[in-house]
């Protein structure tokens, strides 16, 4: 272990609990933190090693925000934050989170309770009965609880009202379900978590989806009366809904615009988060190539050393491309344990293939992971970090690949100039 003078932030690896696994019903996506202390002081494809062209990065507008790939709260590495402002329903008592991850791969806002000021009241949600509903994420090595409660939801000049959101680690909802509580430890704090918050805007309109409102699933949603959790069946209305889906306009889908970073990285990278797909003059679909997306489980193909990989997604909060390749070599060093360390960079291809039959090929690195966080100390944006971990996850574009790229991203259902969502364009 190296010093702890050194330390340059966290690994972020993606988990996917089920996403796939039952048909037309999509599970709550989040991550785990590996804490990666720096030192002091071609296998598997082929292809061109050239970044991504030249991508135009939109003004902030009405319906453009800001975003950032920086250290977040807890040193972190490639993620996307932003800063989104909550206010009770209908009133003007109103605060701005900061540092809230943007994630393409989940679908709903979901807050550390910490981070909320005593002074916002934000209304418990209810069941039918007026029984608190509450929500447990789980995931390979934990789980996140708390309440949903309501909030107009602000970002840019776009506004969803009385949006159903998770509280996570309220003090009010400290008895955990068991069903909640068996995978492992809790993930409640901003460190743990690794953000104050997480943004999910997936191609999904709710977070659970068809499965979730037609019978309880534990584990997912609960009912909280007087005598204590249980899980419960939860209608789709009442689930938690991609705030974007919300919005009065520009509510079709978004579009992810961050600069091409280089071979060494970048201490840190600005760019924005667009609303709507050709709804106003700065999120014009243009030439981008529409990869339509299963509207069961959002995945697409992936065509990768000689393997078509039927289970492949796109993920802006996955700190990395996590992909098998057995000739690109793992990290020996346990700082690094579970990426990808080759002795030279690795100049790679694959072709990403949608279920419309639409394909584009795409030309991406893997570096050495040591050598990246070692020889660039205070970096946080890496557009070469990779991962071999997890293969039931098949093939998972994360943040790398949308670097240096316009990526857009199609809500179920909603009309676009490029067909009906779900899917993706770049």
């Amino acid at each position: 272990m190296f010093p702890s003078c050194c330390r340059q932030g966290s690994l972020r690896k993606k988990f996917d609990k089920g996403r796939g696994s039952v048909p037309k019903y999509r599970a709550l996506i989040v991550s785990v933190v590996l804490i990666l202390i720096a030192g002091c002081g071609g296998g598997g494809g082929s292809g061109s090693s050239s970044a991504p062209s030249a991508n135009s990065i939109a003004a902030p507008a009405q319906n453009a925000m800001s975003i950032s790939v920086n250290s977040g709260p807890a040193g972190n590495i490639n993620l996307a934050y932003a800063t989104v402002t909550l206010c009770a329903p209908g009133s003007s008592n109103c605060q701005a989170i900061d540092n809230v991850l943007i994630d393409t791969g989940s679908t709903g806002l979901r807050v550390m309770s910490s981070v909320l000021s005593s002074s916002l009241s934000l209304p418990q949600k209810a069941d039918a009965s007026g029984n608190p509903v509450a929500q447990c994420a789980q995931f390979a090595t934990g789980f996140s609880w708390g309440p949903v409660r309501l909030a107009d939801v602000k970002m840019a000049g776009e506004q969803a009202s009385s949006l159903a959101i998770q509280v996570i680690g309220d003090p009010a909802f400290a008895a955990i379900p068991t069903d909640c509580a068996g995978t492992g430890a809790a993930k409640n704090t901003v460190q743990s978590f690794g953000a104050n918050g997480v943004l999910g805007v997936s191609s999904f309109r709710q977070d659970c989806g068809i499965g979730c409102a037609r019978s309880a699933s534990p584990g997912i949603y609960y009912v909280c009366p007087a005598s204590g959790c249980q899980a419960a069946a939860m209608p789709l209305a009442e689930q938690l809904q991609n705030p974007v889906s919300k919005f009065a306009v520009d509510n079709n889908g978004i579009i992810l615009e961050l600069p091409s970073v280089g071979a060494a990285g970048a201490a840190s990278v600005s760019g924005v988060m667009v609303f709507g797909i050709g709804t106003q003059a700065n999120n014009g679909l243009g030439s981008a190539s529409v990869l339509t997306l299963d509207p069961a489980t959002g995945h697409l193909t992936t065509m990768y050393n000689n393997s078509s990989i039927t289970n492949s997604f796109f993920d802006s909060g996955s700190n990395a491309l996590f992909f098998q390749d057995s000739n690109i070599p793992a990290c020996s060093n346990p700082a690094v344990a579970g990426f990808y360390c080759p002795a030279s960079t690795q100049s790679l291809s694959a072709i990403i293939q949608g279920t419309n039959g639409t394909s584009a090929a795409v030309n991406f690195s893997v570096a050495n992971a040591e050598e990246l966080v070692t020889n660039n100390p205070g970096f946080t944006a890496f557009a070469n970090l990779a991962s071999p971990q997890f293969p039931f996850l098949g093939f998972d574009w994360g943040l790398p690949f949308f670097y240096g790229r316009n990526v857009f991203v199609a809500i179920d259902g909603a009309s676009t100039p490029g067909g009906p969502g779900p899917y993706i364009a770049f």
